[in-house]
């Protein structure tokens, strides 16, 4: 219950143009909704299998995802569990991030500077991470002032 608490709050204060928006939460004694935004394309993981992606496509998904990283991480918000499969389509091709249970928040970094709760998927995550080593929080670098 606490981490989709967590989930709810996180998606609360995100608002992008390339993150799946959180609408409204419904509960009976049982059971929890996300109401979302419907993405019709499906995840960038089924694309992936599909085909093989050109320079310019491959581009723009990648710039898609490093806006929203740029959202985030100015929000002190971290995914932690980026992968093709929490990456969506929408009906125009555009990129949505979805899924951020995994996320951490600034506050939650320790006084060294790093992240002691590893997670991640496996087949994804950083080699530290599998090492069982702490992480740094991720500072992205891109831009004219990169």
């Amino acid at each position: 219950m606490e981490n989709i608490k967590w989930e709810i709050s996180i998606m609360h204060r995100l608002n992008h143009l390339h993150i799946v928006k959180l609408f409204e939460v419904l509960a009976t004694k049982t059971k929890i909704y996300f109401v979302m935004k419907f993405v019709k394309g499906g995840e960038l993981f089924a694309e992936v299998v599909k085909s093989w992606f050109g320079e310019d496509l491959s581009h723009k998904y990648f710039q898609h995802l490093i806006s929203t990283l740029s959202y985030c991480h100015s929000s002190n918000v971290y995914h932690r569990d980026l992968k093709p499969k929490n990456l969506l389509l929408d009906e125009n091709g555009d990129l949505k991030v979805s899924d951020f249970k995994l996320c951490t928040v600034t506050k939650q970094i320790h006084p060294d500077g790093l992240l002691h709760k590893l997670c991640g998927t496996p087949a994804y995550v950083a080699p530290e991470i599998l090492a069982k080593k702490a992480t740094a929080v991720p500072k992205l670098m891109y831009g004219p002032s990169a």
